[in-house]
């Protein structure tokens, strides 16, 4: 039986269901936190093998190298297409003034 006053201490039934629920918490979390620890290694790992580094600090850096590859490539893919797109206009404008005589 609980006793309902203000600062009276709970009964045994009420401390030991609060015991339970904080208990299964507990293993709720160590569970968890093994999990994302195997989680962090499997990762690590993965990085390691791929990026030959597994410091947060050398990935970022990867990171950024390659997405700096990308936007050159990019440019470079625009200015190719761009380029092309002009040949193609003067074939273009070549062909038509050839079919106009």
């Amino acid at each position: 039986m609980t006793n309902d006053q203000p600062g009276a201490v709970p009964d045994i039934e009420a401390l030991t269901e609060q015991f339970q629920k904080l208990n299964k918490r507990k293993i709720e979390s160590e569970r968890d936190l093994v999990n994302a620890e195997q989680n962090l290694n499997e990762l690590k790992q993965q990085a390691q093998e791929e990026y030959g580094t597994d410091q947060l600090e050398e990935l970022k850096a990867k990171l950024q190298q390659i997405k700096d590859e990308n936007a050159r490539k990019r440019a470079e893919y625009h200015q190719s297409l761009a380029k092309i797109e002009t040949e193609l206009s003067k074939i273009e404008t070549a062909h038509q003034s050839a079919d106009a005589s």
